[in-house]
């Protein structure tokens, strides 16, 4: 991709990120001259029809953002298959790099940071757009320490649709809500889940949950609560936990409804780092309606005549009374078989009892401690007391050594009868993973191919290299060893050719020149030969490197060579005519010339309207094309046969 232009207008310069979706690379725009970066997608989605017009509908309704906190998006387009997405340039560096390099920040640091993460997320919420995909490898963080999100639309473009990407992750499931977890919907606080996930991260140096698996951990983000922060760094603020617990509630309405609700709690607990202004929501229902009982509603609905409410029974005849006495009589009868039943349950309740109660009465114990024990250990201990063990599960675990008690029910302290067997799981030692290949991988995406792997990252050094900046050039622990899982691997990355300051060569000859340039590393470009009065035969009249520019090693430094004065009696002066703009008091003119598929810079200078027809003189053999550009725009073009 180095070198090649797209949409006749991005020149692209250098790879400088990528992922499991796309390689992101800086460009230069031709027609505003200014950098960019270009996210192009990598071609597995791009085969994906229903993704490709779902990620250009989401990527244009990005586009329409425009916000401090938000990574603009200038165009996007599709050529000879690729397609792509044009960004704002930002010169800085992602949280999560920043945090690999620190560790936890700074209180104040870190809350300024969420609020500007969180400002992000409003301003876009507000227009019906949602992220799904907030995590620090998202978040840019600029030498002024403004922050940028990016990936707005793309995220849900990536969601929407049913994507098979052999090897990599589609966003990282650390980061996820539990209903994303769950694979149901997601909307605006889902973004403000994730968003207390980074919070966290930003303030322990960690993640809340970790697995061996992104399985396992997914399963966390629905069933378990996050270690409080403060339990990790007694120096975080109550208000700041309690913000962070808020967010990453697994009751979606137990979250803040909105990101300007979460702006202003952490505005306040700048002020009052320890208050208590943190509130639950509160659910109100307003359609919460009495139900009366069946008798109230009888009552108010057949109301009793004045004459009945002396008395419960209206007798008019002789007939009305023979049914009074059969009614009380009746009455009579069912409360002597109400009486007779009950004794005889009772007799038999008693006698059962004294009859099972040996039975029922078994010998229970309290349960011992047996995490950390060995099995054999832990079956001694639980014999002694009389009391079975039951092996339920044998499991991989990197942290506790084979043969332990990883978990038991009942838990210690706990009575167990001693009829019931204690149910134990025992760990199998860390799994043996093979180290994958990580040599020539960009940065960016070796925390995501180790946690695929179950590995984990280790040291990170720097060395300069002919390769470009951010590839790594080396790992510790050669692709295909197996290790224990979690096992950390360290690797070196290229920090780019070593930098050297450039020297002068006009005025020197040439071959002087080329000895010297293979003593600074430094390789020999193009040489174009002119006419020159001034400058002798084979020596320097330019290079394409002003001297005391600071270049990489490696760097290829073009020059303009003399050869010697122009014979005027056999060559003929010709002149290029450019009419000028009218309606331009101020105009910077520059031409090219395009001789045997070269470009070569022969004319740069400002003019007025007034200055129009302007003739320069030019040169050449054989077919050349001249072309004009005006403030940096192309003007024209003349093709000359000399």
């Amino acid at each position: 991709m180095i070198g090649k232009v797209l949409g006749e207008r991005y020149e692209i310069i250098e790879k400088i990120g990528g992922g499991g979706m796309a390689l992101v690379y800086k460009a230069r725009c031709r027609l505003l001259n200014r950098f960019v970066a270009i996210k192009v997608l990598r071609p597995e989605f791009t085969s994906d029809e229903d993704f490709v017009k779902k990620f250009k509908r989401e990527s244009q309704a990005a586009a329409s953002l425009s916000h401090p906190n938000i990574v603009s998006i200038y165009d996007v387009g599709l050529e000879n298959d690729i397609h792509y997405i044009v960004m704002e340039y930002i010169k800085g560096q992602t949280l999560k790099e920043l945090i690999k390099q620190k560790g936890s920040l700074n209180i104040e640091f870190a809350t300024n940071i969420a609020i500007q993460i969180a400002s992000a997320l409003e301003n876009a919420h507000s227009n019906h757009i949602v992220h799904r995909d907030i995590k620090s490898h998202n978040i840019m963080l600029k030498e002024d320490r403004t922050v940028k999100v990016t990936d707005f639309g793309i995220a849900r473009a990536v969601s929407s649709s049913t994507i098979t990407n052999t090897g990599n992750i589609i966003g990282s499931v650390h980061y996820f809500s539990p209903e994303q977890a769950r694979g149901g919907y997601t909307d605006e606080k889902s973004d403000i889940y994730s968003l207390g996930v980074v919070i966290y991260e930003l303030i322990t140096g960690r993640l809340p949950f970790e697995g061996d698996t992104p399985i396992s951990v997914a399963l966390k983000h629905v069933q378990e609560e996050p270690i409080k922060p403060t339990r990790i760094n007694d120096r975080i603020p109550k208000s700041l936990e309690d913000i962070i617990l808020k967010c990453m509630s697994k009751d979606v309405s137990k979250r803040y409804c909105s990101a300007g609700e979460i702006i202003g709690d952490l505005k306040q607990s700048l002020i009052m780092p320890n208050g208590d202004f943190v509130k639950e929501n509160v659910l109100v229902d307003d359609n919460t309606i009495k139900i009366v009982s069946i008798k109230e509603y009888e009552n108010n609905n057949n109301p009793e005549p004045e004459d009945n409410k002396k008395s419960n029974i209206s007798v008019t005849n002789d007939t009305d009374l023979d049914k009074v006495s059969i009614s009380k009589k009746g009455s009579k009868k069912i409360l002597y078989w109400t009486i007779t039943s009950g004794l005889v349950l009772a007799i038999l309740f008693v006698t059962s009892y004294f009859l099972f109660r040996d039975l029922l009465n078994v010998d229970a114990k309290l349960v011992p401690n047996l995490m950390g024990m060995q099995e054999e250990e832990a079956e001694l201990a639980l014999r002694k007391l009389g009391l079975p063990m039951d092996v339920a599960e044998r499991v991989h675990n990197k942290d506790i050594p084979e043969g332990e008690i990883i978990r038991q029910d009942p838990k210690p302290n706990q009575l167990n009868k001693v009829t019931n067997p204690v149910t134990v799981f025992v760990s199998k030692g860390p799994r043996k993973i093979p180290v994958p290949p990580i040599v020539g991988k960009n940065y960016d995406e070796v925390d995501i191919i180790l946690e695929s792997a179950g590995l984990a990252e280790g040291d990170v050094r720097q060395e300069y290299s002919q390769y470009p900046s951010g590839i790594v050039i080396e790992q510790k622990i050669a692709p295909g060893i197996s290790v224990d899982e979690g096992t950390r691997v360290d690797y070196i990355i290229s920090g780019g050719p070593e930098k050297i300051f450039m020297d002068s060569f006009v005025g020197k000859k040439i071959e002087d020149v080329e000895t010297q340039l293979i003593l600074l590393d430094l390789i020999r470009g193009n040489i174009n030969e002119v006419n020159s009065d001034e400058h002798s035969k084979g020596t320097v009249i330019e290079q394409s490197v002003p001297a005391g520019t600071e270049i990489s090693k490696k760097s290829v430094i073009d020059f303009v060579v003399s050869k010697g004065p122009k014979e005027q009696a056999t060559e003929k002066v010709y002149y290029l005519s450019i009419n000028l703009p009218k309606n331009l008091d101020r105009m910077k003119v520059t031409v090219f010339k395009i001789e045997n598929e070269k470009s070569i810079l022969i004319y740069e200078s400002t003019h007025s309207s007034a200055d129009s027809p302007l003739k320069i003189e030019v040169n050449g053999k054989g077919n050349v094309l001249f072309e004009v550009y005006i403030n940096n725009s192309f003007h024209e073009s003349t093709p000359y046969k000399f």
